[in-house]
């Protein structure tokens, strides 16, 4: 009598694990074949990030989460704004190289917001034309090339007078007259550039994102 009962327990714990391997093998490839599905769906398909550096113009919607290892120690803050990620990464490009104008980084996001630029184009025109102010002609302030001719040189009273009037001269004749990327702006920017202007500006957009 105990060894038919004994036997009646060993073929339910077989046809009960007999039941969860089967179903184990049912739903696993399904859940790796969803898995691999929403992976294809969900990936760019050119490969690269979609953000695009070539646009001037300040995007109008979408969040920019910025995560970064800090150059100090962390402190703690009792307030943040929706600026202090984009003052800190352009801070911390310019101060990787050694930029006079890393002072005015909070300047260049206030310029480029008044005049509804991408606030990293500024800064990577300024890489493009003087390595970011360490190349510019004597006392001119000048670190974007702006109104630079066989004339003379344009010429500011300070970096922060430069970050304005260049951004505001951006706006104005540029944006205003319906150039909306780097490519288009290099065409009368820098109208004898073979590309290389453009691209290098993008790839320098690209370095703050």
């Amino acid at each position: 009598m105990q060894n038919s009962a004994s036997d009646s327990l060993d073929t339910l714990y077989f046809w009960k694990n007999l039941a969860l391997t089967t179903v184990f093998f049912a739903i696993t490839p399904l859940v790796i074949a969803v898995s691999l599905f929403s992976l294809l769906t969900l990936r760019n398909p050119s490969g690269h990030s979609t953000v695009q550096s070539n646009l001037i113009e300040l995007p109008k919607s979408g969040v920019k989460v910025y995560a970064s290892l800090p150059s100090f120690l962390p402190t703690v803050s009792g307030y943040a704004t929706s600026q202090d990620s984009r003052v800190e990464i352009v801070r911390q490009y310019l101060n990787f190289y050694e930029s006079p104008l890393e002072p005015y980084a909070a300047k260049i996001i206030e310029s480029s917001d008044r005049y509804g630029l991408d606030y990293r184009l500024t800064t990577a025109i300024a890489q493009q034309e003087s390595n970011l102010c360490k190349k510019i002609p004597p006392e001119s302030n000048n670190c974007w090339g702006w109104g630079i001719h066989s004339r003379g040189t344009l010429g500011f009273s300070s970096f922060e007078e430069g970050i304005n009037e260049v951004s505001k001269g951006i706006r104005k004749e540029y944006l205003d007259k319906g150039f909306r990327t780097i490519e288009e702006l290099m065409g009368k920017y820098t109208p004898l550039s073979n590309g290389s202007w453009a691209e290098g500006v993008t790839n320098f957009m690209a370095e703050m994102e």
